[in-house]
């Protein structure tokens, strides 16, 4: 029942299980069109069958004006999101895909499967740092990418939060900086980063350290006569590394139990296709200085996701037990779109709406905070009291 409504196959997944059966389902139309599998070919039902997500309308003409026959860069290229925009990107035909990645194995692994997958399409692989100056402006000589998207971030709230802190800030902000003048004194016409919910009225290092890299792109935009600069704003990409989904599916296989930090938690989920899609939509309508945010739905219970995968890998909530484990530390019940003060207004997409964010950050201060990234490291505490003062709506949670 791939066509069908989400309620629909949540229903009818829902009814085989009380009934002691197994679910497949054919594959969707996308995959049969593509040749990429046979009507034959059954599979399991999964979550993001579930989740009952619209098709994503692209306006195709204008990403071939922006992406086809151009040179793109990507950094964090070999993660979640950075390699599905190359994937997205390479639909495309880019003159070249550029790779930007810090880490050997995720380059590694995403060089091979380009060199399957798209074998017309011409790739360059970099192993470099963002906040490394020398190896940007060697890269962006190089290559010299027409359109640039910054992927490459530390996202983990709970291991951002304490020890490093001082890495997350200086990853997040200091590498945004690093690459958005590499890009800039490269006369690169679009630079598009990404972004997150959690940059909303931030009680974490992490979603902070992103504001802050918000405010910092909005500053060079004020500085630009070139490059555009822009940013994407969503929320939690399911199955993307290190998000809850990995991890169910690893404590359903040990056979439980399944952890949630807290019975009412809440998060807004997307696809990961349809998050990339987005970004690549936002980076063509952008013209310098937005904050675009994406339309995420409804916010989805954690715990009803932990139900539905019990139920989808053939147990029960008796067989799986389901544990609370209590709210870790910078983590938030709810996630926002958008902070207080903000308003939106509406673009052409459905799905894409813009933040009228206030960069509270002046341009002036911009010497000092880099002066700051620069310097010595800093414990916890010196990173929080910074970011106090450089993000306004930044509220750290109290221990204890």
């Amino acid at each position: 029942m791939p066509s069908a409504s989400a309620g629909v196959r949540r229903r009818a997944a829902e009814a085989a299980t009380a009934a002691g059966l197994t679910a497949l389902t054919v594959p969707a139309i996308d995959d049969l069109l593509s040749g990429r599998v046979a009507i034959s070919n059954l599979r399991k039902v999964e979550l993001e069958d579930l989740l009952g997500r619209d098709p994503i309308r692209l306006d195709e003409e204008g990403l071939h004006r922006l992406l086809t026959g151009r040179r793109v860069l990507v950094t964090g290229a070999g993660g979640s999101i950075g390699s599905e925009l190359c994937r997205q990107i390479a639909r495309y035909a880019p003159a070249r895909l550029v790779f930007f990645e810090q880490s050997e194995f995720a380059l590694y692994r995403i060089e091979q499967e380009f060199s399957a997958q798209f074998p017309d399409i011409g790739i360059a692989c970099v192993v470099g740092d963002v906040k490394d100056e020398d190896c940007l402006a060697a890269a962006f000589s190089m290559h010299r990418p027409e359109v640039v998207f910054h992927a490459a971030a530390y996202k983990h709230v709970p291991l951002m939060e304490n020890e490093n802190a001082w890495a997350a800030v200086r990853n997040n902000v200091l590498g945004t900086w690093c690459v958005a003048r590499a890009a800039r004194t490269a006369c690169v016409g679009k630079f598009v980063m990404v972004s997150t919910d959690k940059a909303v009225n931030p009680t974490n290092v992490m979603g902070a350290s992103k504001r802050l890299a918000e405010m910092v792109c909005q500053i060079l935009q004020a500085e630009s006569h070139v490059t555009h600069f822009v940013t994407v704003r969503f929320g939690n990409v399911l199955g993307s590394s290190g998000s809850v989904i990995p991890r169910f599916r690893e404590q359903i296989a040990r056979g439980g139990p399944v952890t949630v930090t807290h019975p009412d938690i809440i998060r807004y989920f997307m696809l990961i296709p349809e998050a990339a899609q987005l970004v690549l939509q936002a980076g063509l309508m952008g013209q310098g200085g937005e904050i675009f945010v994406l339309d995420m739905g409804e916010p989805v219970k954690i715990v009803d996701l932990a139900r539905d995968m019990i139920r989808l890998s053939g147990y029960t909530e008796e067989e799986i037990k389901i544990v609370f484990t209590g709210l870790r530390p910078g983590e938030k019940l709810y996630e926002e779109l958008l902070a207080d003060g903000e308003h939106t207004l509406p673009t052409p997409h459905p799905k894409l709406r813009i933040a009228r964010a206030q960069a509270s950050l002046l341009s002036e201060a911009l010497t000092d905070l880099l002066a700051w990234l620069q310097g010595a490291p800093q414990d916890e505490a010196a990173v929080k009291r910074r970011l106090l003062e450089l993000v306004p709506e930044y509220r750290p949670q109290q221990s204890g």
